[in-house]
């Protein structure tokens, strides 16, 4: 894998200034490789094309939705999706995350804020060769088989894929298996950060979690809730 800022950052907003701006913004981080688009069809056919490593998406598009135009995507990549919206409703935010998205930022936004997010995103990621993690492992929930190597979950019937979030919240839960991980700490793992204001974002991860790694993600088997502490990843040895 190359260098984290030479990898694709396409940003699809229909705000021309802001464009300008966030591409400054990223220039000036040291990002080299970035690409822009106006609209939902013109979002998709850059996305095609250049096939990047993280998307800036906004909501509100001429010809749609970043809500649309983020399960157009997730039929086809995995890749990180960093919500930028001037919506910034409870309501919105947590759409947006339980579509898929790894992040939801609202505008006005600081760009060192901006920045570290992406960051933080883009090396949960991907790894230059050389930073490269030892090899960790696989283990079974039942009849799921969890890969830690690739992110990738095996069910009976299908082969799912981890969001950045929803791996770094499994590593962690997994390195602390059957015991409780706090809130606080979950939080801190996917995000660098505490609990504040982060906590409505934790549920929505944790229930696309259960969507990929219980068997009955109604009644969770495997990852379970401790009340007014956090959860516990049940796994047999």
């Amino acid at each position: 894998m190359q260098d984290i800022n030479d990898l694709n950052i396409l940003i699809i907003d229909d705000e021309i200034p802001l464009l300008d701006m966030l591409k400054q913004i990223l220039s000036q981080s040291g990002f080299h490789n970035i690409y822009t688009a106006t609209s939902c069809k013109e979002g998709k056919l850059v996305f095609e094309k250049v096939r990047p490593h993280l998307v800036i998406l906004d909501v509100m598009l001429p010809d749609g939705d970043g809500f649309s135009l983020i399960q157009t995507l997730r039929q086809i990549s995995m890749v990180p999706i960093l919500f930028l919206s001037a919506k910034d409703e409870d309501e919105d935010r947590l759409l947006g995350l339980g579509l898929g998205a790894d992040d939801y930022m609202t505008k006005p936004f600081l760009p060192r804020e901006l920045i570290l997010r992406l960051n933080i995103i883009l090396k949960r990621t991907y790894y230059p060769t050389d930073l490269r993690p030892a090899p960790k492992p696989s283990f079974y929930l039942g009849d799921i088989l969890i890969d830690l190597n690739s992110g990738n979950v095996t069910r009976p019937d299908t082969t799912l894929t981890l969001t950045a979030k929803e791996y770094a919240l499994l590593e962690k839960l997994y390195v602390n298996k059957n015991h409780i991980v706090t809130i606080d700490a979950l939080c801190q793992a996917a995000w660098d950060d505490h609990i504040f204001g982060y906590e409505n974002s934790l549920m929505v991860h944790i229930r696309r979690l259960r969507a990929k790694i219980e068997p009955f993600p109604s009644k969770p088997q495997f990852l379970l809730t401790v009340r007014g502490l956090g959860y516990k990843l049940v796994v047999e040895d």
